[in-house]
């Protein structure tokens, strides 16, 4: 579905941001891209959906490449991008109108567009707040919005980039659930954190580290296997709380069969 090959990009050269980066994410997979601040995960991100181009490698979406002019507005209309900030996203005066400018900007025919705005409001829970102004919202509830206006486009695949990293804990909880609830209905998510305890999440972790992949694989294996610590992570606090009830007996000896019953990793 999506392919990096030998992805190279910087802002100066000689001093790359993303080196040689490599992988592949199928239809449907939850992926999280993590690693410390500076890492070029959000790089990553961006180079996905083609809003920055690769110095060297290609970037392919199915059969699109980001580097073909012809392709790149396919590509935005099939990946969407949910930012760390949503006020960076708003651009109309209430919730209605955001939902509708980006079916016009599709040129989704205008007998359908009533249907996709009450449809994706519906499934991120912002149906009652149709003419509520976005700035008058909280930060969770504008973060759903966005995702809305991004689910009424019908897009294959949505990368999360740092949106939760802005939030109070209530709103954290809301969107990584409206993730997992995406995700189970088979739309593939990408979502770029260093909040270790939302990778659990995740059915793959990719770890960026000074623009370089260092691991891909299963979220358990990479708690279990990598010291998270040299990268400026924490381990989190499930898995801490796991392994240290596994240290002290066989009450837990099997901590991530119940990590893994927690958060339906599989």
């Amino acid at each position: 579905m999506l392919t990096f090959d030998h992805v190279h990009f910087y802002y100066k050269k000689g001093q790359p941001v993303v080196d040689d980066v490599s992988f592949t994410i199928q239809a449907g997979e939850f992926v999280s891209i993590v690693g410390a601040n500076g890492s070029g995960k959000s790089t990553v991100a961006k180079l996905i959906d083609g809003l920055l181009l690769p110095k060297k490698g290609t970037v392919k979406f199915h059969q699109l490449d980001t580097a073909n002019p012809n392709d790149l507005m396919k590509i935005h209309q099939q990946i969407g991008f949910v930012f760390q900030n949503p006020e960076d996203q708003f651009i109309t005066t209430t919730v209605m109108d955001e939902v509708l400018f980006g079916l016009q900007n599709i040129r989704v025919p205008r007998e359908e567009m009533q249907g996709r705005m009450e449809a994706s409001l519906r499934a991120v829970h912002m149906e009652d707040y149709l003419d509520a102004m976005p700035h008058q919202l909280s930060g969770g509830q504008k973060q759903r919005v966005a995702i809305a206006a991004i689910l009424a486009m019908r897009p294959q695949m949505i990368i999360f980039d740092e949106a939760t990293s802005m939030l109070d804990p209530e709103g954290r909880k809301q969107v990584l659930a409206i993730m997992q609830d995406l995700h189970h209905q088979g739309m593939t998510i990408v979502h770029i954190t260093h909040h270790m305890e939302e990778a659990l999440r995740a059915e793959r972790i990719l770890l960026i580290h000074e623009g370089r992949l260092q691991f891909d694989g299963d979220p358990l294996r990479f708690f279990e296997t990598v010291a998270v610590t040299i990268y400026q992570l924490q381990l989190p606090f499930e898995v801490r709380l796991h392994q240290t009830l596994q240290l002290e007996g066989p009450i837990a000896v099997n901590w991530k069969e119940g990590i893994r019953s927690q958060w339906s990793i599989n």
